[in-house]
């Protein structure tokens, strides 16, 4: 057989594998700390589950509108005015199994042969893929340390030309934990104010994940890009729903019918019981939620005083999400080594900062989605490990 040559430009999102392989060597009975993949180690909250379930037993067991039932797109709608403070129509809401179709979507819409696209360099994988899979060239947007892995407006605008469709910005970020500024914001939207032509995607995925008492600055909130923003965000971070595959995208008004339509080329719709269920996660009771990003809270300040504790390492303190991005060229070892050899020979899974794109060199991402005993563990068999190579 022969596949299209697009097939090619697909990349992959490496914490999938790592994960695969820290089960298979936990089956053969290592002792294997997981502070590689992205998700809470927490449970979806009792009363979402039983939404669920309540959806179920009372028939919901068909299609659904390929933008996501009413009920769900309003409670979104509520949900935006009430964290966000903006108003939208419920009309320009597409209900997605989870923020990827949003990311492809956006880049199929705007990206082909010619046209290019801008993204965060470390950032989330798919884009990248995404980008290349449309036939687009992408443009990365450097995320500096020394700024808490924020970018420079005028670097982004800088790189801003005849071919730009689509700027792609994510904050909190994955995988450093950034949290980029209002001030960077404003010069951002400012600037791009000269190009009305290019839009932007935002993804705030981990937008209920902002620490040191510091507001989540949305995109959505400023009017003069409007017409142009796409915003993602979801229901797997803020209320451990993971395997729920539920996520939501605002489109502009331009924008959200073709949005709809590519949902209904791509997955019909999203499973029924689990869009109940988020009306439930949106509208009831937020003290689990915010319970889990206390926690999250505690662990940021063990996992960060530990790495920096590591002779070879430094790391910032993130912003937001449940990520940590420590700089490990202090011992010598390119990234996707020393992630290969914490896992093989320490028994610590961690990602490469290459994994996250060409200017991960240098980096190591650790989700401290994990206990503060199995993060304090991990950090010492590293610190072990180091010692005895």
């Amino acid at each position: 057989m022969q596949l299209a040559e697009r097939m090619s430009h697909l990349g992959t999102e490496t914490a999938f594998e790592v994960l695969a392989r820290a089960n298979a060597l936990a089956a053969e009975g290592r002792s294997i700390i997981n502070l590689g993949i992205g998700q809470p180690d927490f449970q979806t909250p009792q009363n979402i589950v039983e939404a669920g379930r309540k959806a179920l037993a009372d028939g919901h067991h068909g299609y659904t509108p390929a933008n996501g039932i009413p009920e769900l797109r309003l409670a979104v709608a509520e949900d935006i005015e009430t964290y966000r403070g903006v108003a939208v129509d419920p009309e320009h809401i597409v209900i997605q199994p989870g923020g990827k179709p949003t990311m492809f979507f956006a880049c199929l819409m705007f990206g082909e042969p010619g046209a290019e696209i801008m993204y965060p360099n470390p950032g989330f994988p798919i884009y990248e893929s995404a980008i290349r899979f449309s036939g687009a060239t992408p443009v990365p947007i450097a995320l500096h340390e020394d700024t808490g892995f924020s970018f420079s407006a005028d670097e982004v605008l800088a790189k801003v030309g005849e071919r730009t469709r689509l700027i792609i910005i994510n904050s909190p970020a994955n995988p450093t934990g950034g949290v980029v500024q209002r001030d960077e914001l404003d010069k951002l939207v400012a600037g791009l104010e000269r190009h009305p032509e290019v839009a932007i995607l935002s993804d705030e995925i981990y937008s209920r994940m902002v620490y040191d008492n510091q507001p989540h600055v949305s995109l959505l909130s400023y009017p003069a890009i409007r017409d142009r923003l796409i915003l993602l965000d979801g229901w797997s971070k803020t209320y451990a729903m993971t395997g729920w595959r539920l996520g939501y995208a605002i489109w502009p008004a331009a924008c959200a019918e073709a949005a709809t339509r590519l949902a209904v080329n791509d997955h019909s719709c999203v499973n029924a019981a689990t869009q109940y269920a988020g009306i439930e996660a949106l509208r009831g009771p937020q003290d689990q939620a915010e319970e889990m990003v206390r926690a999250f809270d505690a662990r940021r300040e063990v996992i960060v005083e530990e790495l920096n504790a590591i002779p070879g390492f430094r790391c910032v303190r993130p912003g937001g999400a449940f990520y940590a991005f420590p700089n490990i060229e202090g011992t010598g070892m390119a990234s996707q080594d020393l992630q290969e050899k914490l896992l093989n020979e320490a028994g610590v899974a961690a990602i490469a900062g290459t994994s996250f794109g060409a200017f991960g060199e240098g980096y190591l991402r650790f989700s401290y989605a994990n206990s503060v005993d199995n993060i304090r563990a991990a950090m010492r068999r590293i610190r072990e490990f180091l010692a005895a190579g």
